[in-house]
């Protein structure tokens, strides 16, 4: 038997002779990868030595060559780890110098491949063999030999248990449970009402047709998109130093809720947040669900020099990679922007691969119609064309035959492209609009003459606001200048009431002397290239703004210079559009203001031909009434046409009134053609390194990180790609991450400790089997959140009792096996909720634009939020539609740990502080509710004082007082009265917290 040592010492000699090669990545590279490349690989190696492929161990390092190729057991490598000098905080064991040893003496074979320092896990990082990276498997159940468990979930947990000698809980009673369930699942108390149907419901099921009536509320979805939303880190202003309010911000927040309640499985809930408006590019909550990528902060003061500019444009990107990857996939991939990720593997370039993927997203705003308004909008559209037409082709014979009457058979145009104008004004006369409802005011000391509007530089004519929208539109103005020499000046402008945007006819600003399309920041100005104008005496100046953008100039209906192209046309909003004559823009003032006269003026719903405007130029003011026209018909002819004209008006009154109604301005985000993506190193916007394409990490088992894109790709295709890669059922952390979220809200603690880190840091799981058995359920059921939560919440480790036990605190004091249900306190919007809720005050109302509870104003550069006492009802609503400024925080939602929206907050802190009990003693909200719950009590049951504290009890903790509590508060009552009572309870442990 003396051979047997022998062959057992030759073996490791006879399987380096065999394939020294496969040897090494065997044994040897994951021994360096773990041990020696935390220091000596990169692009700045610790002296100088890199020791990720032969040749550069044989080049060495600042000490010379680290492997000898001609006695490779001599090589310096050997010497310091023989001495014990490297690794230098933790020398190699003797197994491990063993391998090393013979490694070298066998001739230091090496694979032709370089190490990759972050594939093997060790104990300072993880490698991909990380546990999270790993494809899912669904473990069997064990078999649970006490027959406690009601579920796969039970089994495991048991199993778990009694491997360390504890035992469960006893399931907590019916009160409990309902209290319980109703904050998890909806935010709120259940009602005393429901409290005791439940408790009295003799079904054996009652508990799951419970469960089923909570996840079908309304209010579940507000309860999870409040998870969710502190995730994402949303806030409704832009944080930073001048913190501007987002007041459209509000459609993400009520897009979560609506998918949360509707069960919108969770891969296309993901998909809808980062590529919505690709999925769906016609519905609005494509673009609703992007608010997703700009939920964060923005700074919106923008540097003057290039490369801050280009600094503060990869700080942002850095904050959406960041919440992409934690949000999404459980890693701190924005960690790697500067280096390679010190602790999972996820190199820099990968960071800049998924910056490629997410570089053409920006923060703004976009005005949408929804898609049934819209069609409703177009169809009126097709009905007022037709209108228009008829009447049009009907009254042209009329109008040229009477218009020959009038100008002695002056006007030679062909009476067929006479056009129509939706107004017309002839100031010699007055102000009033000839054809419809646009009539004028005179501002200042404008006055009309028979020459026509006199304005003298420091007055001008508004109208009412336009009835209809414009897109395509003429104007026309007949002037006479009193100067020159003027600069500035508008004859007709159309503008927005607040002249923000605006179109105008305007004298000499740009050019002297010259006629130009006037426009806010000169967006659609352009020169026309004309001579410069020499008439001191009436000329017509017409102004034609096509639907694809080009503007021509006219000068008594002659092309003036060239039509050139714009950034146009403008969308000018019904009702909220007015005319000018005599000013470029509102407000009136500087050199805006025109001096001269006004004759007569048109303006077009449509953009008039060079034959038109010609025609128009030439008919002048001479133009026919509705009336004149009705006059010349047939009585047959006039009643239809009086008809037609009726109906023509109700459809633009109701075509306006949906355009002013219809469009929705959302917050979200903005495509651009993301520029070439560099990889920065160091994370140096001036040291730019390889341009890389649109790609995913390579570390996740069995999903390959290639997007099949080029550096170039379309903006939109890098988003759903991205999406399509994330959400692929082969991608084990997006399951697991979800999975675990949803345990860590319903249990207290997730099942990893940390629900935005799965990777190193993270740790691992305390029940890693349930955990894959879960991801692979949740994918199995379409990706179903409620199924779910169904799961977690009719286990029977979730109806636990939360009772102290010292005997398993010794064993498990944190709970991690889960002997007990860990008791929580509510947290801030929780506490306030159900305060409003038990004293009868909380508006329900559901979705919508939120409340405000602070007066906001802007002062030296930055917005400020002073908090207000917000009592009125419409701010009495839940606490998730507060609008949440970043600087506008709550005093007493911070008080109980309400976190910050300028950071994600996977897990909310839950402190003890006097200053909480301090806030539920005094705070006025307090207060006010314990009076209202007083009066509320009063109105129920009157003023018996036992049956208020029973009330007052069963509205508060879900249960009747005892016999012991009830002549407890007695005396308090009949002493301090009832809302004292109130206030004592809404301060109580019991109300704060749940078991």
């Amino acid at each position: 038997m003396r051979w047997v040592p022998l062959v057992l010492c030759l073996l490791p000699v006879m399987s380096w002779a065999a394939d020294p090669v496969a040897e090494f990545d065997r044994q040897i590279a994951p021994l360096i990868a773990t041990r020696c490349l935390s220091c000596h690989a990169g692009d700045e190696p610790k002296g100088s030595l890199d020791l990720t492929t032969r040749a550069a161990a044989l080049k060495g390092g600042d000490s010379g060559p680290a492997i000898n190729a001609d006695k490779p057991a001599e090589s310096l490598l050997w010497e310091r780890i023989a001495a014990g000098e490297m690794p230098p905080k933790e020398p190699l064991p003797d197994t491990e110098k063993s391998l090393i040893a013979e490694w070298l003496k066998t001739g230091a074979a090496w694979s032709e491949r370089p190490i990759d320092p972050l594939r093997y896990s060790s104990a300072e990082r993880a490698g991909y063999d990380w546990w999270s990276l790993q494809p899912l498997s669904r473990p069997t159940p064990p078999v649970d030999p006490t027959g406690w468990s009601r579920s796969p979930i039970d089994a495991f947990v048991q199993a778990t248990r009694i491997a360390a000698g504890l035992t469960a809980s006893p399931e907590a009673d019916r009160r409990v449970l309902i209290r319980r369930l109703s904050f998890d699942l909806l935010g709120l108390p259940p009602d005393p009402d429901d409290v005791e149907a439940f408790v009295h419901d003799p079904a054996p099921d009652a508990y799951e047709q419970l469960v089923d009536r909570l996840l079908a509320s309304p209010h579940y979805g507000e309860r999870w998109a409040r998870h969710w939303l502190d995730v994402v880190r949303f806030g409704e202003s832009n944080g930073f130093e001048r913190d501007l309010p987002r007041p459209n911000a509000w459609h993400y927040r009520n897009w979560v809720i609506e998918a949360f309640n509707r069960d919108l499985p969770y891969d296309e809930f993901v998909r809808w947040q980062l590529a919505g408006d690709v999925l769906a590019p016609e519905e609005p909550d494509g673009l609703r669900a992007l608010g997703f990528l700009v939920a964060g902060p923005h700074d919106t003061v923008v540097p003057v020099v290039d490369r801050m500019r280009q600094m503060m444009r990869q700080d942002e990107m850095e904050d959406v990679i960041g919440v992409v990857g934690q949000t999404f996939l459980g890693l701190t991939i924005n960690c790697a922007r500067c280096h390679d990720h010190k602790f999972d593997p996820v190199s820099s370039t990968e960071y800049y691969q998924l910056a490629a993927a997410l570089g053409g997203a920006d923060h703004g705003e976009q005005t949408i119609i929804p898609p049934r308004e819209k069609q409703q909008l177009a169809d009126w559209d097709k009905r007022i064309a037709a209108l228009k037409e008829t009447l049009k082709q009907q009254a042209e014979p009329v109008a040229a035959a009477i218009l020959r009457e009038r100008t002695a058979g002056e006007v030679t145009a062909s009476p067929a492209i006479i056009p129509t104008p939706l107004a017309a004004w002839d100031f010699t006369v007055d102000l009033q609009d000839r054809l419809g409802s646009l009539h004028g005011r005179a501002i200042g000391q404008a006055r009309v003459t028979p020459e026509g509007i006199v304005l003298d530089g420091e007055s001008h004519v508004v109208t009412a606001a336009l009835p209809t929208p414009l897109v395509e539109k003429t104007l026309e103005v007949r002037v006479k200048l009193a100067d020159l020499e003027q600069r500035g000046g508008g004859a007709m402008s159309v503008q927005t009431l607040d002249g923000g945007v605006f179109d105008a006819v305007v004298f000499g600003e740009q050019q002297p002397r010259r006629w130009m399309a006037g426009s806010n920041s000169f967006l659609r100005t352009k020169s026309f290239d004309a001579a410069p104008e020499d008439s001191t005496d009436f000329v017509t100046v017409t102004l034609a703004y096509r639907s694809d953008g080009t503007i021509a100039g006219y000068r008594n209906g002659q092309p003036y210079g060239r039509a050139y192209p714009s950034s146009g046309p403008v969308t000018f909003a019904a009702g909220q559009t007015q005319i000018l004559f005599g000013l470029r823009h509102g407000p009136p003032g500087g050199n805006r203001l025109l001096k001269g006269v006004i004759a007569g003026a048109k303006l077009y719903d449509r953009a008039l031909t060079d034959e038109e405007a010609a025609a128009s130029a030439q008919a002048g003011n001479a133009l026919i009434t509705e009336a004149e026209i009705q006059a010349r018909l047939s009585d047959a002819d006039r009643d239809r046409r009086r008809e037609q004209v009726a109906e023509l008006a109700d459809l633009q009154r109701l075509h306006a009134e949906l355009s002013k109604s219809a469009p929705i301005t959302l917050y979200t985000a903005a495509f651009h053609q993301p520029q070439p993506q560099h990889v920065l190193r160091r994370g140096n916007v001036s040291d730019p390194g390889d341009v890389v394409a649109p790609r995913g990490l390579a570390a996740i088992a069995g999903l390959s990180p290639d997007f099949g894109l080029r550096p170039d790709a379309v903006e939109y295709q890098r988003r759903l790609q991205l999406a399509s890669w994330i959400t692929d059922r082969r991608n084990p952390l997006f399951a697991r991450v979800m999975v675990n979220r949803l345990w860590h809200y319903h249990f207290g603690q997730g099942l990893v400790a940390t629900p935005n880190d799965l990777g190193f840091h993270g740790g691992r799981p305390s029940h890693p089997e349930l955990l894959d058995w879960l991801a692979s359920e949740f994918i199995d059921s379409g990706y179903s959140i409620k199924h779910l939560h169904r799961l977690m919440v009719t286990s029977a480790t979730y109806r636990q009792a939360s009772t102290h036990r010292d005997e398993a605190v010794a064993l498990d004091a944190q709970n991690r096996l889960l002997w007990r249900m860990n008791p929580r306190r509510l947290d801030a919007e929780s506490l306030r909720d159900a305060a409003l809720s038990v004293a009868g005050e909380l508006n329900d109302q559901i979705g919508g634009k939120g409340y405000t509870d602070f007066n906001s104003y802007f002062f030296k550069g930055t917005q400020f939020y002073d908090p207000l006492d917000a009592a009125d009802y419409s701010q009495q609503r839940r606490t998730l539609y507060r609008m949440w400024a970043r600087g506008g925080r709550s005093p007493f939602l911070d008080t109980f740990d309400c976190p910050d929206p300028s950071t994600t907050t996977p897990t909310r802190s839950s402190t003890t502080t006097p200053l909480q009990a301090l806030s539920l003693l005094n705070n006025a909200f307090v207060l006010r509710m314990a009076e209202r719950l007083a009066t509320r009590l009063q109105n129920d049951v009157g003023d018996d004082a036992a049956q208020q504290i029973e009330a007052l009890y069963r509205a508060c903790y879900s249960r009747p007082p005892s016999a012991d509590e009830t002549a407890l508060v007695r005396p308090f009552l009949d002493r301090h009265g009832l809302p004292a009572v109130c206030r004592g309870v809404l301060n109580s442990s019991e109300f704060l917290y749940v078991d």
